[in-house]
């Protein structure tokens, strides 16, 4: 399989991350624009992100001679890192559909600092505690200031339009839930992931990567047709409609999903030089190119009133500096 040696190249794959994660949903921002809606959008996005996982065990993940292939991997694969993986999966659907159901209820200003601010504070604690590889002090250091910039992209925000009292709370609940069920995928990920996987040694029983990334994908699609479902009947949305979309429909959808799941991967195979908080804090970065996206093509503050660029520079400015401080605590 393929494994990641030197910090510059863990460095490199999570940035391919955080480009990932930030654009995926542009794929859904164009199939929102032809009146395509999220929940139907979202059985394309399952289906994109579990075909991928697929086809990176049986490319990247068989190989090269490090370590062993996903083929004779799934073999000695034992139930409990399988199970683990498949819930990671499964936490994540969850999170992610809730974190959209926020977004629609309260707007951005609530749902992003709640949702990922919980999201990228508890699980880059539980990857450090599970796996205390990095400078702690440089990585909490960025930590704080992603945070901040989370702050200024919320003031920014609150500055635009927003829904009345009761949808604000309803999307404090959703983003809340959000959040913490995000925030645990990722170290229920790499608890299924032998921890010494990048030198070729794989502990009986454990999964590599790429395998993990399989369960992963699987425990996604299938826990997609109990969440989905239940937002698919909420929206007044039925199994029909899904079938009507067009083949450029679908094809965003499949994009999406093979788009994050690309940058899961190679955050995934990062770890195992950067450490798994490194990665994911790295990786969580996104929200920075999700606000550029949103601001420079999407043109969200077009019609924010003055004052609103100083909280906007402050964003961006946060988010590098406390990124860069990340990135280096893995050197």
């Amino acid at each position: 399989m393929f494994v990641v040696e030197s910090a510059g190249l863990a460095i490199l794959f999570c940035i391919v991350t955080m480009l990932g994660w930030g654009s995926w949903a542009n794929t859904q921002k164009l199939a929102g624009k032809e009146k395509w809606a999220f929940e139907l959008y979202y059985w394309d996005y399952g289906i994109g992100v579990f075909l991928t996982g697929i086809v990176l065990a049986f490319t990247l993940g068989s190989a090269g001679s490090s370590g062993m292939s996903a083929l004779a991997n799934f073999g000695q694969a034992e139930a409990g890192p399988a199970a683990s993986a498949f819930a990671s999966g499964a936490l994540f659907n969850i999170s992610n559909i809730l974190l959209v159901a926020a977004i629609d209820a309260a707007g951005m200003s609530v749902a992003f600092p709640v949702g990922v601010g919980l999201a990228l504070v508890i699980g880059t604690f539980a990857s450090y505690v599970q796996s205390p590889k990095g400078n702690g002090a440089l990585l909490f250091a960025g930590v704080a200031l992603v945070l901040l910039a989370m702050a200024m992209s919320a003031i920014a925000h609150s500055k635009l339009p927003r829904s009345g009292a009761a949808g604000r709370f309803k999307g404090v609940i959703f983003a809340a839930v959000a959040g913490c069920l995000m925030g645990f995928f990722y170290p229920q990920l790499m608890a299924s992931i032998s921890p010494d996987f990048n030198r070729g040694s794989i502990s009986p029983g454990m999964l590599t990567p790429y395998t993990a990334l399989v369960f992963f994908g699987i425990g996604l699609v299938l826990s997609n047709f109990i969440v989905n479902t239940i937002f698919m009947r909420a929206g007044g949305w039925r199994a029909g409609d899904y079938f009507r979309g067009s083949a450029r429909l679908h094809c965003l959808g499949w994009m999406g999903g093979a788009i994050w799941m690309v940058a899961l991967g190679f955050n995934v195979i990062a770890s195992g030089v950067a450490g798994p908080a490194v990665s994911y804090a790295l990786g969580q970065g996104a929200t920075l190119v999700a606000a550029i996206w949103g601001v420079a093509i999407w043109k969200e503050f077009r019609n924010a009133p003055e004052g609103v660029t100083k909280f906007l520079v402050a964003m961006f400015a946060a988010y590098s500096i406390g990124l860069a401080l990340i990135g280096s605590a893995s050197l």
